[in-house]
């Protein structure tokens, strides 16, 4: 079975309070997630989702097509970035937590990735952007100590 992942992040001021929302379909299986962040960025927000969304899903080998209107996460994944910042131990890179994180969970699924150009009327990521910055606006923001107790900000 085909499983679709939306996905978008938000940060309200670059670092700022921040968050993602994400839709999860499978069949007739529709679940939307958000969380927010007190003190985050943009790109950290862009990739949680995805992580977070692949991390939901139960049986390893899911044929998985991510939705992102983030070049940060799509670019750096179809064009092997990433690959690179790990053999280099990703010297000069932000977000490592995240990175390390992903490349964790990525390789239990079959996954693709497809941009889609942000509030251009895509249904899913308005919805997904409504939940990243509903989450981001919310009273129970989270830490981000990946962000927060990173000495590179």
């Amino acid at each position: 079975m085909q499983i679709e992942l939306y996905t978008d992040g938000s940060s309200l001021g670059n670092p700022g309070p921040g968050g993602y929302g994400l839709i999860l379909k499978a069949g007739p299986h529709y679940k939307e997630v958000n969380q927010g962040y007190r003190l985050t960025t943009n790109n950290r927000m862009e990739l949680m989702s995805v992580i977070v969304g692949l991390e939901m899903l139960k049986n390893p080998g899911c044929h998985v097509m991510v939705f992102s209107d983030s070049k940060y996460v799509i670019d750096s994944i179809s064009k092997g970035w990433v690959f690179g910042w790990v053999k280099k131990d990703f010297k000069d890179k932000k977000n490592r937590d995240l990175w390390e994180r992903f490349l964790r969970i990525y390789p239990k699924h079959k996954v693709q990735f497809t941009w889609v150009k942000g509030h251009n009327n895509h249904p899913q990521n308005e919805r997904c952007d409504q939940l990243a910055v509903e989450a981001a606006t919310g009273r129970d923001l989270l830490i981000d100590s990946g962000y927060e107790n990173d000495g590179s900000r």
